[in-house]
């Protein structure tokens, strides 16, 4: 096993692991800076995959108060205000950072301001982009920086636990596995940044990249730190519907193709949104995701079993124009946006909840920082489309102040736990013990598992299902090994690790879920429909025991700046003007 030690040790590199990463530096340009990632720096990660753009309010038409209301109103009251909050109003700083320093072209108006456009559950259209490939335009800019810095890059390098101090005083560092040897690396860091992402791709139509499993997540719930609102997985109303043989299934068509003005048809044809809101497509992504699930399970389904988009009546050359991404993304698969129909479902997207966080980015471990979507609280039971690359880039960059302050007020290099080293390379050796067995048909059982049971739609009686199926498949994977003992570019072996990961992560959100009897956001409960009194929100807190048994506790939400029923704007949150809805 190889040690060394660093300053700052951040695991991931997407939006919040690099802004961090240039922030420490530019808070203290001789700090040590490491950044390990599970895949090539800037080629992976969800951040590089966003397509639709960046919520900032810039128009003087629009204020930090409607941004926030919305966030609020769109979260159904279960954000933390004051993280929310912040993200709005960092949101403006950060994207004039991207612009201005980093040398992000964002798309404008012909006066020569940022171009904004249109995107569900927002009263105001404040939603920055790069035509429909928002996410490559900020990580290439990041990465160019990250590069033309000296900052130590653990490529194809994946954080398996994160490792305590041996007198318990904090955190000491990471054990890292380096894929392209098999070998362990012990990282010690005075302050270590979680920023792995999360990705909920053990549902069976999913957006994140392959190499997003909810490692973060799961290792700071192995050390104790609380979560929560995991309940709350967002779906994604249209990702592309190309056939089970393709990964291309599932991955997303942007949120502004319906803030465009683009249809959604059942399998009659019929335009059936406004059946189930009156903001029609654009409503907000969990009513959206649910209205596409009810037309499923009512049998009006297009030929591969989900609902259609509908661009044509914008003009094929406008939508060809305003969405290239898209169009060739669909013409990859065999459909013609621009011109036809293309075949959507509801696509798992995103994880709302998280580690509890505070708004520097501390934890309750000292040496512990985390941000982006490995965190809850920001965006409570939904968050708005557009928020997500302004949370990364915005709680990032915080990070990265954090933990140069950190530093610089001597924090030690704290000397790591031996026993918890010992026990996480013996943990990740499992799969080399046991008999082979069939790592693929286990995930797709995870698969349709969660897709079925802990989805869009939940019921008490699914949700049991969906516990008792994940602790037989939790059993099932500990009997699974493997058929290489090469460690080197073992791929199946990460599978493994994935599958752990994302399992301990699955029963999680259906504890969450099953504890949550009413229905807000993208949790809703058949068996409880109503949402019930906003005065009493509470959030669900979870923890594991020492048997990583998840403990439940739910806590009052504190309205510290809006309570429901309350506003900081005259007029209406979190719904577009009524011409807009048409």
């Amino acid at each position: 096993m190889e040690e060394f030690d660093t300053d700052i040790l951040i695991l991931g590199a997407g939006g919040a692991g690099l802004f961090a990463a240039l922030h420490a530096l530019q808070a203290d340009p001789d700090l040590d800076v490491t950044v390990a990632v599970k895949g090539l720096l800037g080629k992976c990660g969800c951040t590089r995959m966003v397509q639709g753009g960046y919520n900032v309010a810039l128009d003087p038409r629009d204020s930090l108060e409607r941004h926030f209301m919305d966030t609020i109103v769109g979260g159904k009251w279960l954000p933390r205000q004051d993280l929310a909050w912040r993200l709005i109003e960092g949101a403006v700083e950060r994207v004039r950072e991207l612009e201005n320093e980093l040398g992000c072209f964002f798309d404008r108006n012909p006066d020569g301001s940022l171009h904004q456009k249109a995107f569900a559950g927002q009263s105001f259209d404040r939603t920055v982009h790069k035509g429909d490939l928002t996410g490559i335009e900020i990580i290439n800019r990041l990465m160019e920086q990250v590069w033309a810095r000296g900052i130590r890059k653990l490529e194809e390098h994946r954080a398996v636990a994160l490792i305590p101090a041996a007198d318990g005083s904090g955190l000491a560092g990471a054990l890292l596995i380096d894929m392209r040897t098999g070998g362990y690396r012990m990282v010690r860091a005075k302050a270590t940044l979680l920023a792995t992402g999360g990705g909920p791709t053990m549902y069976l139509y999913h957006t994140p990249s392959g190499d997003k499993s909810c490692d973060g997540m799961a290792m700071a719930m192995r050390l104790g730190l609380p979560v929560r609102d995991m309940e709350m997985v967002q779906f994604h109303p249209t990702g592309l519907l190309a056939g089970l043989d393709t990964r291309m299934t599932g991955t997303v068509l942007e949120e502004g193709l319906r803030g465009a003005g683009g249809y959604l048809l059942n399998g009659d044809g019929r335009r059936f949104m406004a059946d189930y809101d009156r903001a029609g497509e654009r409503a907000t992504r969990d009513v959206v995701s649910r209205s596409i699930y009810a037309e499923m399970r009512a049998g009006r389904t297009t030929p591969m079993g989900g609902a259609w988009i509908e661009m044509k009546h914008l003009g094929p050359e406008s939508v060809a124009k305003r969405f290239p991404g898209m169009v060739k993304r669909c013409a990859d698969c065999g459909f013609d946006l621009a011109g036809g129909r293309v075949e959507v479902v509801p696509t798992a997207h995103y994880m709302m909840g998280g580690v509890e966080f505070e708004i520097d980015t501390t934890t309750a471990i000292p040496g512990l920082f985390a941000a982006g979507e490995d965190c809850g609280g920001v965006h409570g039971a939904n968050r708005l489309g557009g928020n997500g690359v302004a949370n990364s880039t915005v709680f990032g960059g915080i990070a990265g102040d954090s933990m140069a302050r950190f530093v610089a007020r001597n924090a030690p290099l704290r000397d790591p736990d031996r026993a918890a080293i010992d026990a996480a390379v013996a943990r990740a050796e499992t799969p080399f013990a046991l008999a082979q067995g069939d790592l693929g048909d286990l995930r797709d059982r995870l698969w349709h598992l969660m897709w079925d049971e802990v989805g869009i739609l939940r019921t008490a009686d699914g949700l049991k299902r969906g516990l008792a199926g994940l602790a037989d498949l939790r059993a099932e994977l500990h009997r699974t090994g493997l058929a290489d003992g090469d460690r080197a570019f073992n791929l199946t072996w990460h599978d493994w690790l994935n599958l752990e990961s994302q399992i301990t992560v699955s029963e999680v959100i259906a504890t969450a879920a099953l504890a949550r009897e009413d229905s807000r956001g993208a949790h809703f409960r058949e068996d409880f429909p109503e949402t019930g009194d906003l005065d009493t929100t509470a959030f669900t807190r979870i923890t594991l025991d020492a048997t990583e048994r998840p403990q439940l506790s739910m806590v009052p939400v504190d309205f510290t700046i809006v309570k429901p029923g309350e506003s900081l704007i005259d007029d209406e949150a979190g719904a577009p003007p009524a011409s807009a809805a048409g």
